[in-house]
Parts: structure tokens; C-alpha cells; sequence
């Protein structure tokens, strides 16, 4: 194959001309003139951008094709060396770790928004414009030691996000250790933080509460949705976000599917007779979008209707509080295995081991034990016929 010259790069045409040591000048039908190199690199066809012509000479793109294809031959990986040194920011690396794991975030972007604005007031002014590879343990210091004794729970969650991108820098090849880690844990005076857990109700009292709800000016698909998520233990978001395709009346089963749930899981709710009582209510409310809760707006309601409601008729505690109080009651009231009541509330029970051989979501005992619940929360209730959404006999 004929080499290249000097006056065949300036007036070659549009397309691939090749040279030596895999050397390819690329020019576009524009007139734009680049250097590539083709090589195989421990066993992948690659392909090396080596700069444009007439920036980089035929001779320099020569020489730099040499010098790869050496290194390349002896196992090296002239890629690697050449990105050496041109780790991404800091807050590039945000960046990448919020869209790397925002897909599995279910609270409709309100972790991207927590992570992006305590980054924004404590992390990146001290660390945004460094590089992964440049930043020590003494740089996470100087963003942690101002507020790591006044804001407790702001810095432990901020010490466990820088982390997290530290070691998105760790897998990705940019440094070789975590300076959010251990090797602070022992410079940070101790903070006396202990976790927080949600408000919650003792069992006794939560009665009172859905009485004081179901007595409120709230919307009726607030009203109903707040007694529904206590009546079935679930999580907030996943009531709010409830819909009627997911709803099987003659089975009395509610089955949330795994991309709505916290586990990722497929959780199957037995309901009771007041949870039926409140879907026929909610049937009454049917506004076409297909949600069983649906805001005037027809969307699901926000993630702050029901914490609004609870705050503003004085109970004290908030929505995913009652999931406690469900548990508690579990203990305290009833001689439910802890795996029943577990399962109730969709936590996996046990190990791994344990879980592989637990196949069952025992699904009949928590149907006996979620009755049981709803009669412990309203005694006198009679039993109902439900309505489907259309308005007709579920039993027909």
C-alpha cells in the first residue's frame, strides 16, 4: 500500500486514505482533514483520534502511530495512558452518579433534587472544580468539619454521597481509594447522631386518627387514600400511585408491580373488608385517568397531600408512620410470626439464604391477618359489597 505524502494529504478527496501502523486520514465533505489510527488493544479493534490536519503533520501522525502500535504490541493500552491525568471534575462525577442511578430512584425525582442542591450548597464550592484524582481526605474535611456537629444528619448524608462518587471514581479506573471513608472516620469527632426514626402513632390511637380524617374538609380521594394506606401497611407512594388495572375485586387483591415498589419486587396486598368499602367509595371518584386516588388534576396526588393532611389536623405522625404502627400492633396484639408480618409490609424476611429457600409471600396468613387489623381499627363495620370502577356488583 503506497504511503501518504505531505501534497497527498492537502489535496486528497472526501473519504479514508490509509498509511502506515493502521494511520488513517479522514476527510469529510467539508474538507476537514483528521488523523485515526486503527489498532487492536489487548484483543478489541479500536480506534484513536490523533488530532486534526494541518494541526498535527503527517509526520507527527506517524510518530504518534509508531509509538502506539509499540505499546499496543508489548500489551499496553495507549487509550488509558492517554486519558491519564484527565479525570473528570467533581462535579462531572455528580453529574454522572445522579444519572447512573436516578432510573431507580421511585419518589419521582425527589433524590436528584435532594442530592443536587446539598451538593450545590456544601460539596462543589470546595470541590466541584477538582478533579476525582486530585481530591484527598483532607479536601472532604474542609466540606464536612463546618457542619458536621450542627447538621448532623446534612453531613452523614453528604459524607455518604461524596462517597458515593468517590467510588464511581474507584470503579471507573481515576484513583484507587475512597477519601470519604475510612480514612476520615477517625479524623471526624464523633457526633452523637442517632437515626431518626419516622413519626408514628401507637396502634391504640390510630383509630382516632382515621376518624379525624375521614371528619376533615380534605378531598375525598385524600381522605380515602390515607385510610387505604393504613388499612394495607403500604408505602405512601405506593397508594397515591395506585390504579385500577392493578386492583382485582372478585380476588379482594391489590398487586403492585415491582417498578412502584421500594424492593423492586412484585407485592401482592390481600384486602379486607374496609379496604374493599374504600375502593367502592373510590370508584365514585373514577375520573378516566385510570388512578384510584386522582387529584383534581387527574394526576396521583403529590407526594405532600397526606403529610399536609396528618400536620394539619394535629396528628402526630406522618404517613409512612403508620406502617410502625401496623408493626407494633403485629407485636404487641397478635400472635403473628414476625416472617407474616414482615411479608405484610413487603420487607424480605431473612438472609439470602433464607430467601432463596422462602419462596411463599404467605399470602393466606396475611390475608387472615390484615382482616384482623381492619376490624381492630373499626369494630362495628359490616361487611360490604364492592363496586367495580364501572359501577356494578363486584359479586355479579
Amino acid at each position: 500500500m503506497a504511503k501518504l505524502t505531505a501534497a497527498g494529504v492537502r489535496n486528497a478527496k472526501p473519504g479514508r486514505h490509509y498509511d502506515e501502523h493502521g494511520l488513517c486520514l479522514v476527510v469529510k465533505p467539508s474538507g476537514a482533514r483528521s488523523w485515526v489510527q486503527r489498532l487492536t488493544i489487548r484483543g478489541r479493534r479500536r480506534d484513536l483520534g490523533l488530532g486534526g490536519f494541518p494541526l498535527v503533520t503527517l509526520a507527527e501522525a506517524r510518530a504518534t502511530a509508531l509509538e502506539n502500535r509499540r505499546l499496543a504490541r508489548a500489551g499496553g493500552d495507549p487509550i488509558a495512558l492517554r486519558n491519564a491525568g484527565a479525570a473528570p471534575t467533581f462535579r462531572e462525577a455528580v453529574d454522572r452518579v445522579i444519572a447512573i442511578h436516578e432510573p431507580n430512584w421511585k419518589d419521582g425525582g425527589k433524590s436528584a433534587k435532594q442530592w443536587r442542591s446539598q451538593m450545590r450548597d456544601y460539596a462543589l464550592p470546595k470541590l466541584g472544580r477538582l478533579r476525582v484524582d486530585e481530591i484527598t481526605p483532607a479536601d472532604v474535611m474542609r466540606v464536612l468539619l463546618p457542619i458536621w456537629t450542627t447538621k448532623r444528619e446534612t453531613a452523614r448524608k453528604l459524607r455518604a454521597r461524596i462517597g458515593m462518587c468517590m467510588k464511581w471514581a474507584v470503579a471507573e479506573g481515576w484513583r484507587s481509594d475512597n477519601p470519604a471513608g475510612d480514612a476520615i472516620g477517625a479524623a471526624l469527632p464523633r457526633n452523637g447522631a442517632h437515626k431518626r426514626h419516622q413519626k408514628a402513632l401507637p396502634h391504640r390511637d390510630v383509630a382516632g386518627a382515621i376518624a379525624k380524617v375521614r371528619a376533615s374538609n380534605a378531598t375525598t380521594a385524600a381522605r380515602l387514600a390515607f385510610e387505604f394506606l393504613v388499612l394495607t401497611a403500604c408505602r405512601s407512594g405506593e397508594v397515591r400511585g395506585a390504579r385500577w388495572s392493578e386492583i382485582d375485586l372478585d380476588e379482594a387483591l391489590w398487586t403492585i408491580p415491582g417498578e412502584r415498589t421500594k424492593t423492586g419486587r412484585e407485592h401482592r396486598v390481600p384486602l379486607s373488608n374496609r379496604a374493599l368499602a374504600i375502593l367502592d367509595e373510590a370508584a365514585g371518584i373514577a375520573d378516566g385517568s385510570g388512578r384510584v386516588f386522582p387529584s383534581p388534576t387527574g394526576r396521583a396526588l403529590s407526594d405532600s397531600t397526606l403529610s399536609k393532611l396528618v400536620r394539619e389536623l394535629g396528628i402526630e405522625a406522618v404517613p409512612h408512620g403508620f406502617r410502625s404502627s401496623f408493626r407494633d400492633w403485629c407485636g404487641e396484639a397478635t400472635s403473628a410470626p414476625r416472617e407474616v408480618a414482615e411479608a405484610a409490609l413487603g420487607h424480605a424476611v431473612g438472609n439470602v439464604v433464607e430467601a432463596a429457600y422462602a419462596r411463599s409471600d404467605l399470602f393466606d396468613k396475611r390475608r387472615d391477618l390484615m382482616q384482623r387489623w381492619a376490624r381492630y381499627l373499626n369494630p362495628t363495620a359490616a361487611p360490604v359489597v364492592p363496586l367495580r370502577v364501572d359501577g356494578t356488583d363486584a359479586s355479579a
